[in-house]
């Protein structure tokens, strides 16, 4: 087995450490001392280590925590679950530490450079039919985008276009003559100078939806680091946020039928503006 974990794992990886601190195991959860022979069709399981990550700015607030769920308002830059490069900065890892809830998990995802409402649910046993819930449409989501305004732009407008997301790819990107998969309602609230700020009501829930739909209304959101241009990856740069709020969240709890609106206490700052 040291063989072939050598063979297997990329020249950063220190085996022998490895092996002689026991941190590969076996299914069952015994160590390997790396004398074992090989076996085909084995999982051999071990922690990898982690690189340090800078701590992301803003508090993840909470607005609501009840027997079933917890609702926070996320800052930007934080990732919803502990994935790749951002573990520690999650707010699954944040929440589970700073509430002492170690079962916490979302009942559905925002990107990590997106802020505002975010559902939890407590334990395991209510994720069930809160992540349904989402995974069906039923909440009714209000976000909100600033971005450049267009004078000639006719709003409100209803964006409908057919949305797919290559594996392994970074940008999302629409396919015309294909029917319509995303649907985005999309009204101007405020201006100012070359700057608007747009109320967005997303009914389906494509991956980069409000993104892409505003970049085609040719009004890229501000910050966005992949519409339309893919900019250069600046993981630990937080100077310029996406701005993107998940403004409202409503919905009829899917448990004992009441009904439920949360708000972000969050600001969207305008370009120029702390």
């Amino acid at each position: 087995m040291r063989e072939w974990l050598r063979h297997k794992l990329p020249d950063e990886v220190d085996v022998e450490s490895m092996l002689a601190a026991g941190r590969f195991v076996d299914d069952a959860g015994t160590a390997w001392t790396g004398q074992e022979p090989y076996r085909p069709h084995t999982f051999v399981w071990f922690h990898r280590d982690l690189r340090e990550e800078a701590v992301v700015p803003g508090e993840l607030a909470v607005l609501h925590q009840d027997e079933r769920i917890v609702v926070v308002d996320k800052p930007h830059f934080l990732s919803t679950l502990p994935r790749g490069r951002h573990v520690a900065q999650s707010v699954v890892v944040r929440a589970r530490a700073m509430l002492g809830m170690p079962e916490l998990g979302p009942a559905h995802r925002l990107d990590r450079l997106t802020a505002g409402v975010l559902v939890l649910t407590t334990e395991r046993r209510w994720r069930t039919p809160y992540q349904r819930m989402f995974e069906q449409r039923v909440p009714v989501k209000t976000y909100e985008a600033i971005a450049p305004h267009r004078a000639d732009l006719a709003l409100p407008t209803t964006m409908r276009s057919h949305i797919v997301k290559d594996r392994g790819v970074l940008t999302a990107r629409e396919v015309p003559g294909l029917p319509a998969n995303a649907e985005t309602f999309v009204e101007l609230v405020e201006t100012r100078g070359g700057f608007a700020r747009y109320r967005l009501r997303p009914r389906t829930g494509r991956t980069h939806q409000l993104r892409l739909h505003l970049a085609s209304l040719g009004v890229p959101i501000v910050g966005d680091p992949l519409y339309p241009v893919v900019l250069p990856d600046a993981v630990d740069d937080f100077t310029e946020p996406l701005r993107l709020l998940a403004r409202t969240l409503e919905f009829v709890d899917p448990v004992d039928g009441s009904r439920r609106r949360f708000d972000s206490g969050r600001k969207l700052a305008w370009p120029g503006c702390p």
